[in-house]
């Protein structure tokens, strides 16, 4: 694993041990699981994400560690309802309270307001958080290869599995990318243009890294996709999926950030 100690990442992991001590004392893990089996069907989020071209997960965030407060008018409902119509494949909901601004309970409440699957948005760190997703209504998580040992990644990738949940792998580069190839098929990968170290973006990160898969390996390319011009970039070297958050909440109207960045994507 990278050193990510004294780094924005290291305080948001460190943070997240925390929290998961706190949440386990105020709710059991055998609670968590009934809470997750209980929960509404999973709607396929790789399915949905696969159906569209370009597939593009729309984020709902209200803040970040490195721009602090990105959109004031912050509502989640109305958010999930205007990317639906603008042809978004999913939604990806921040959880994460102390420095994304996020909550629980905005991934049930964007998926009551549409019809689309959402991966639940943080930096989990244990099996317990992704049963944790399931019970909150999430349909994918988040597993993050610089937060994580390999055990890590396959104890909690298998715990998503046996509950239905997609998961997306997120990595930085070509280490991570090696790392996340031992995982199950059946997982995403994710390359995250913004190195969470130094918060800097390099939107051929992704590229560099396609060129490692096999051509036939759906990748999903995160942070820095800003214009039509950047979206053509990826598309010119195969890469059709995106993750897109800050772009749409700077906006008054996320719908028509999105349908400005790629139309209105064909179901394929």
């Amino acid at each position: 694993m990278v050193d990510i100690t004294n780094t924005i990442l290291g305080k948001i992991v460190d943070r997240k041990y925390e929290e998961l001590e706190l949440r386990l004392k105020q709710r059991s893990l055998k609670d968590v699981e009934e809470l997750a089996k209980a929960a509404s069907p999973v709607r396929g989020f790789a399915q949905s994400l696969q159906k569209k071209r370009p597939g593009v997960i729309a984020e709902i965030k209200k803040a970040s560690p490195s721009k602090g407060i990105i959109r004031e008018n912050f509502n989640p409902a109305e958010i999930a309802a205007q990317y639906e119509a603008a042809g978004a494949a999913c939604l990806s909901v921040l959880t994460d309270v102390d420095f994304f601004q996020g909550a629980d309970e905005n991934v049930a409440i964007a998926r009551k307001h549409c019809a689309l699957p959402a991966i639940r948005k943080d930096f989990l760190v244990d099996p317990y958080n992704v049963i944790e997703a399931r019970a909150i209504e999430a349909d994918c998580v988040l597993l993050i290869v610089s937060c994580l040992s390999d055990t890590q990644l396959e104890e909690m990738s298998k715990t998503a599995f046996e509950y239905n949940l997609d998961v997306l792998v997120e990595v930085h580069d070509e280490d991570e990318l090696e790392r996340a190839l031992k995982l199950s098929d059946q997982c995403l990968l994710g390359v995250n243009n913004r190195d969470l170290k130094t918060f800097e973006v390099d939107l051929y990160n992704s590229i560099r890294l396609k060129k490692l898969l096999d051509p036939s390996r759906l990748l999903v390319t995160e942070s820095g996709i800003a214009t039509p011009e950047d979206v053509r970039l990826m598309q010119d070297h195969d890469i059709h999926a995106f993750l897109v958050g800050e772009s749409f909440m700077k906006q008054a109207r996320p719908d028509q950030a999105f349908n400005a960045l790629f139309g209105h994507p064909e179901s394929i």
